[in-house]
Order: C-alpha cells, then structure tokens, then sequence
C-alpha cells in the first residue's frame, strides 16, 4: 500500500547539490558567501527593505520580541496579544523575553478575529503577533488598522507565507518585523532556517549583532580576498542563531521555484475542493494565499484519522490550541477550542499528482461526518 505523508519536503537535487558543491569548493560553508546572496534574491523577491538569514524561524521570532523590547523599553510583563491556535515558537518567543501572552480568539479562517484582539487591549499592550495559519492573509490587514489605532507593534509570524500576497505585495509590508520559515516542508524548504525582516534598518542591525553573539563583525566581514581581519569588538551578549551557507544554498534554488509550486499547491487544493463538492467543510483562504496546508473540520476526527491510517494516509493536525498545555493553561476561548479539536490537515506537497488528491479525496467523503 502506498503510504500519503501530510507534508513531505520536494528538492531539486541536482541544482541543490551544485550550490552545495560551490560553497565546498571555496571552503566557505557558514555565515556570509550564499548568506548574503539569498539575503539579497530574498529582498528583490518580496521587495522588503531588509532581510537577515537565520538558523530557524523560531530563532527570528525571539529576535523579533527581543528587539522591538529593548528599542520601546517594556518591561517585564508587558503584554503581547496572540493567538492560541499555532505552534508553541510563537508563544514562547514572548516568554523568552518575560512578557505576557494574551490570547484572543480566532475565527473561521484560524487566524485572529480583530473583534476579539480589541477586547483584549490594556494600557499593558505593547504588541499583536499575527500568525498566517497556512499562508491565509484573512485579517491580516484590519488587525494591522487596529495596531495602528492603537500605536501597538506589529509582529508577523509568517512562517507559512512565502509567496502570499495582499493585492500582488508580498506579506511583511505595513508589519513592524516579519518573519519567514524555511524548515524542511515549508513552501522554500531547506533543511531548517528562516529570515527576519524589519522595517526599520537600526533594527534589522541589532537583529544582525543579537544573532551573531553580539560580535559587531561576523567571520565574513572580517575576510577580504583571502585576508582575514581577525580584530572585533563583542558589544552586548548575543545568541548563535546566524544561518549557514549550506542552508542558503538549498534556499536559492527553492525561490527560484516557490511561484511554479505555489501555483501546484494551489491547483491540487482545488482539486480537493472541486472533488467535495461542497459536502466537507474546509478551511477558507483568501485570495493570494501560499496555500501551505489544507484543512477541513471533522466532527469525528480520531475516527477519521485511524480511517485513513489503515488506507495509507497520513494526515495531520494544526494546531493543538496552546491554553490546553500545562504552561499556558488558561480559560479556552470558544472557536479556538471548537477548531483545535476537529481541525484536520490532508496531504499537500509537490509529490503529489491528482490521481493522489481523488484518492484521497474518495476516502474522506466515505467517513468524514
């Protein structure tokens, strides 16, 4: 029997291996060489004005706290209006800092409903984290219109939203700080990394030093044409969370392929949708969406998932509403609760043909209620 995955990464192994092989050649696998060319293909791609390659997107969500903190001076315990409906690097990226996460609820997208966040604002609030749940822009921008009415920061969780887009612009602009994931099955899958974009260029600097130990000069800077400058000054204490050259390297050849498989992941959740017919209920996205996951709502969801086990399909679940862990247990909101507990991701990545999506498709109207 043929075995489905939920998310299964897709390399172009020839091209990946030859950018490999130009970093080997010359001796240069870490930070710098590929790092900066992928930094630079990445800001003429999204046309944000500044990119920095990082070890993970879990990594850029703690700079994003870490900064925003210090340059607008709050203090612990401040808080930071979030969703409960995402993965825990969100949610920890603001304990890392000691401040408070405040949950709002979503809606039927799974993203923030603006209504909720409204209610959740305090003369305590310092910023929105906006989670793009499988590259949906929904309420990207009323949440924005009320973070400006409110002069609160904008961070954006847009680790599944490359190659999403509100009105042809790429996601990250009109935010504080973005932040991209390039883990193994995201849409630009490398083997784990991600990029922090800020809007401001002081920032994107603090972000860069923050994320190299606090060395004001990483190894690249200091080589020139063979000449290493060995001399640096350690200006603050930082973290090791600088991305490598052979990571970047895999991220080249991705973006220059992220259209072509997005237009794919978009043609293979239309097939889904068109095989349904309207009988199974499924997560709605907005126009320009990266199409990263696709999900339905079961009411019989274990049901369905042994079902399908013992067809070969292996689905998946995104996400656990995080107040139902011990360490953010606290009075679950309404959709957020109703979603975390019939949510269901089907298969979707580029392995897969059509003949696979009808199958797939067959096997969920015979049992989902």
């Amino acid at each position: 029997m043929k075995k489905i995955q939920v998310l299964k990464p897709y390399y172009r192994t020839d091209e990946c291996l030859q950018q490999i092989k130009e970093c080997l050649d010359i001796g240069w696998t870490g930070m710098g060489f590929k790092t900066v060319e992928f930094e630079e293909k990445w800001k003429e791609y999204t046309r944000l004005p500044h990119a920095h390659f990082l070890n993970s997107a879990t990594a850029g969500l703690h700079l994003a706290v870490k900064v925003l903190k210090e340059d607008n001076l709050w203090h612990d315990d401040d808080e930071i209006i979030t969703t409960p409906f995402t993965f825990v690097s969100t949610n920890h990226a603001i304990k890392y800092e000691d401040l408070t996460p405040v949950f709002a609820d979503i809606d039927d997208s799974l993203n923030l409903n603006p209504d909720s966040v409204k209610d959740k604002i305090t003369s305590r609030t310092r910023a929105i984290m906006f989670v793009g749940i499988g590259g949906n822009t929904a309420n990207l921008m009323n949440i924005i219109k009320l973070a400006k009415e409110n002069n609160l920061k904008i961070i954006l969780d847009a680790s599944h939203m490359t190659g999403s887009r509100i009105e042809n612009r790429h996601v990250g602009f009109d935010v504080d700080v973005s932040i991209f994931s390039f883990q193994a099955v995201k849409n630009l899958p490398t083997a784990d990394s991600g990029m922090i974009c800020f809007s401001n260029k002081e920032l994107d600097q603090k972000a860069r030093c923050l994320s190299w130990l606090g060395i004001d000069k990483d190894t690249f800077q200091r080589s020139n044409q063979g000449t290493y400058k060995w001399d640096y000054d350690v200006a603050r204490v930082g973290y090791k969370y600088h991305g490598n050259s052979i990571m970047a390297a895999l991220g080249l050849v991705g973006l220059k392929y992220v259209e072509e498989d997005n237009v794919y992941r978009n043609k293979l959740t239309e097939r889904y949708i068109l095989n349904f017919d309207n009988k199974i209920r499924y997560i709605r996205h907005k126009e320009g969406s990266s199409r990263h996951i696709f999900q339905i709502v079961a009411e019989n969801r274990d049901e369905v998932i042994e079902f399908l086990y013992n067809n070969g399909i292996y689905p998946g679940v995104h996400y656990k509403d995080n107040m139902q862990y011990k360490m953010y247990h606290g009075d679950l909101l309404e959709n957020s609760q109703y979603f975390s507990k019939r949510v269901l991701s089907l298969p979707l990545h580029l392995n897969l043909a059509l003949d696979d999506i009808d199958y797939i498709s067959s096997k969920i109207l015979e049992i989902v209620k």
